[in-house]
């Protein structure tokens, strides 16, 4: 089976203004398909920003919403899949949802952020009750996290048993954290046998500041490909063959003994 070969946009494009933040998610598109990517990934709620304060109510949409046929149309376009992070709007409630788009155009997953950050997260977001959610691209199992989501073991150990290959984790990371970037989530790709491409924003943006530092690590730990600190986009391949061999030679998941966890929840 051949690699998947994944493309990062780290940006945090411009906050508030959507149609703009697509252009920008086209103009990555074309670059990344172009280089031969299969996949695109941007940031946590890249669509409309992340420090837009009391505009996530006006600017949150369904999952099949004008910004999911608008991303639809730029996958089929470039011929490539596409996973972008947005505010999604189900009635009354609003999650931080992330949603992959197949390059035929189709919609193949949306998951809900199942773990708020901070006063701001908690105060206008619904967390999400799914854990695992999962899609298959080019042979190769996609599962979803969401930033602070990937911080808890457990979210990813599910994935690793659920069969995900490649844990995509559009995110939304600030100083003084970015030791997460760095150390943490290659450790998750260790330790739970599979590809993490860990998505950032960069720069200032209301409040915040974005650390950039995104990365596809393997399952051996070892980041494939990592960006600085500010606008890039770095392509990186996801090696099924070689995730095969590592888990054949790593021991964590046939060692487990479940029922001895019982007390972790």
């Amino acid at each position: 089976m051949p690699s998947l070969r994944t493309a990062l946009l780290q940006s945090s494009g411009r906050p508030g203004a959507v149609a703009e933040n697509l252009k920008t998610l086209d103009e990555a598109a074309a670059r990344a398909a172009g280089a031969g990517a299969r996949l695109l990934v941007a940031p946590e709620l890249f669509l409309t920003g992340y420090a837009i304060g009391d505009a996530v109510p006006e600017l949150a949409e369904p999952a099949d919403g004008p910004g999911s046929a608008a991303v639809a149309e730029i996958a089929v376009r470039h011929g490539l899949a596409v996973l972008y992070g947005y505010p999604e709007r189900d009635g009354e409630r609003i999650f931080n949802a992330s949603q992959l788009i197949g390059a035929d155009g189709v919609r193949l997953a949306n998951y809900r952020k199942t773990h708020l950050f901070g006063c701001f997260e908690q105060e206008w977001f619904t967390p999400g009750e799914q854990t695992v959610v999962q899609a298959d691209l080019d042979g190769i199992r996609i599962g979803l996290l969401i930033c602070y989501d990937v911080e808890f073991p457990e979210n990813v150990r599910a994935h690793a048993l659920a069969g995900t290959d490649l844990l995509l984790v559009p995110t939304a990371q600030m100083h003084p954290f970015q030791f997460v970037a760095e150390s943490v989530v290659p450790v998750r790709a260790f330790e739970s046998q599979m590809y993490v491409a860990y998505v950032n924003r960069t720069g200032p943006e209301g409040e915040f500041e974005f650390v950039g530092l995104s990365c596809l690590a393997g399952p051996d730990g070892v980041v494939r490909t990592r960006a600085g600190r500010g606008e890039e986009l770095v392509i990186g391949e996801v090696d099924p063959e070689f995730l095969a061999a590592s888990r054949a030679a790593n021991p964590y998941l046939a060692d487990r003994r479940p029922g001895l966890y019982g007390s972790l929840a």
